[in-house]
């Protein structure tokens, strides 16, 4: 059972744009030639921000209202927000703040040996990251640059503190890295 931040990132390392488009990410790949596919296959739960989880009630629901839309995923999901959000019917959402090592725990209980995921955004990882709960990068950087925007991951990380332990061509537009993050590093 891993800890992993699976995300997309731009060259010069923004999840998103300063207004939380993605819109530069779907024309460079298929997601289905990339590792997601399996990657989702092995997830037991998802953590979230809110401004991720906002980004899902625009765009992956279509638009719906969430009290009658289908939530993509089957796993239990957790938002950590500090603002009421709209609840999406049906979905296995847990709405929490705060310290992320006892939610991590419950995640863990519930993905019963299955991965969980950091959806994003880059800070929530980093929070997981600096309470040692982290195990894994997997990115998918895409040939774009945004010049700013939602940063991939703003912590500073000493050498050592990642291990690369693939690359991976995803088409013409994607490079996949994966690294392994350096416990006690």
């Amino acid at each position: 059972m891993k800890t992993q931040y699976y995300t997309a990132t731009s060259l010069d390392g923004f999840i998103a744009t300063e207004d939380d488009s993605l819109e530069w990410l779907f024309p460079l790949g298929d997601v289905n030639d990339t590792s997601y596919p399996g990657f989702i296959a092995q997830v037991g739960a998802l953590a979230m921000g809110s401004a991720t989880y906002e980004w899902m009630l625009r765009h992956a629901l279509g638009g719906e209202d969430p009290s009658v839309a289908a939530w993509p995923y089957t796993q239990p999901t957790w938002v950590f927000t500090k603002r009421v959000l709209p609840r999406v019917a049906g979905a296995n959402l847990h709405f929490v703040q705060g310290d992320v090592a006892p939610v991590h725990a419950a995640m863990c209980a519930a993905a019963a040996g299955r991965h969980v995921w950091i959806v994003g955004g880059g800070d929530l990882a980093g929070q997981f990251h600096d309470a040692g709960l982290l195990d894994e990068l997997i990115l998918q950087v895409g040939s774009v640059t945004l010049g700013r925007g939602k940063p991939l991951f703003p912590r500073r990380l000493a050498p050592g503190d990642l291990r690369l332990q693939s690359v991976r061509q995803v088409g013409t537009g994607f490079a996949e890295l994966r690294y392994e993050v350096v416990k006690g590093a």
